[in-house]
């Protein structure tokens, strides 16, 4: 085995829940990405991907999006092309929010919901919610460039208590 390490290449995070219980309102749950500068990684993202969006570059593509959880297998899936990022780019945090239209609703009340995060065939993170059950929004990943210029993965759970545009704007703070 080589000491060289390219590091991350292409990265999907993939999210699953089931449907809410019939004549409930739907559960919609959205993967999120912040993409921060190298100037500055943990200060203001440069920008964000969610639904309906991607990256201006390209790199980061929300590939398939669910407002119900309805189908088999993954209901979102999310890739970022860690290898093709610009070199100005140095951190990427990932994460996961509940949509809040019919109350407040939080992981343990969304049934079965799940996240795989996974570099080509070598899988990353496999988890559920379960340790942030309360919250109604998480970041599930943290990829950061190292000096090398290879991409480095650290799971990053942490729940928050926070509506979609505030937990975007807090998601990426230290």
């Amino acid at each position: 085995m080589s000491g060289i390490s390219k590091g991350l290449g292409t990265v999907e995070v993939a999210l699953r829940w089931d449907p809410a219980p019939l004549g409930s309102p739907a559960h919609d749950l959205d993967v999120v990405a912040g993409v921060y500068p190298a100037a500055a990684p943990y200060g203001p993202p440069d920008y964000w991907v969610y639904f309906d969006s991607r990256s201006p570059d390209g790199t980061i593509d929300l590939n398939r999006d669910s407002r119900t959880g309805q189908g088999l297998g993954y209901d979102e899936v999310m890739t970022l092309d860690l290898g093709r990022m610009p070199a100005e780019h140095a951190r990427v945090v990932v994460g996961v929010i509940i949509q809040q239209r019919a109350g407040r609703l939080v992981f343990g009340e969304v049934a079965n919901p799940g996240i795989r995060i996974r570099d080509g065939y070598t899988e990353l993170s496999n988890h559920g919610f379960a340790q942030v059950a309360d919250s109604r929004a998480a970041t599930v990943a943290e990829f950061t460039r190292a000096e090398s210029g290879a991409w480095v993965f650290r799971e990053d759970i942490r729940g928050f208590a926070l509506d979609p545009d505030a937990f975007i704007a807090a998601m990426g703070t230290g």
